[in-house]
């Protein structure tokens, strides 16, 4: 499997122990499949990173757009640990991507209100590298400092969200 992962600098031995704070336990190496992806949120003069995933024996779980994806991120969000998996393969949460002021993962929502906003916008891809196992697997392949020209089509999905997910919070809570 062919990986990305955007990031100031080349990262040629990933650390699964730096991952996100507000999720995770802190720790997990996050990468898409998706290129163009990872090209079009990266910062300026970013590095993306290039790696192969031999996933030969490694415990992969793969979610969808789906209620076992939503209690996921949730229990994960509320340090809860629901899987003991090499890799989480699935849909990115796009509260991670857009700005929504912590409203979904908040608590103050019904959860079948929050899992209806957390499908709204595109949906990309992220693989979660969670063990020691896996990272061993994850060989980088090369790294390509980019700079980004146009942030147009950034803003333009940035927009297209906000106004999608403030008519879907005004149907569902007004």
């Amino acid at each position: 499997m062919k990986l990305y992962h955007t990031s100031d600098r080349e990262i040629r031995n990933p650390d699964i122990h730096h991952g996100r704070k507000n999720a995770d336990f802190g720790w997990g190496f996050y990468l898409t499949p998706d290129r163009e992806f990872t090209c079009r949120w990266a910062g300026k003069n970013a590095v993306v990173n290039e790696y192969e995933l031999d996933e030969q024996g490694l415990l992969i779980h793969r979610f969808t757009r789906n209620p076992e994806w939503f209690q996921y991120i949730f229990q994960n969000r509320r340090l809860k640990d629901g899987l003991a998996v090499d890799v989480v393969l699935g849909p990115i949460a796009n509260d991670t991507i857009f700005d929504t002021l912590g409203m979904i993962s908040s608590g103050l929502l019904e959860p079948e209100t929050a899992m209806r906003l957390l499908l709204i916008g595109p949906e990309y891809t992220q693989v979660a590298i969670k063990t020691e196992k896996a990272a061993s697997q994850l060989r980088w392949t090369g790294a390509e400092r980019i700079s980004r020209i146009s942030s147009d089509e950034m803003e333009k999905e940035q927009k297209a969200y906000q106004e999608a997910f403030a008519r879907e919070l005004e149907r569902l809570i007004g």
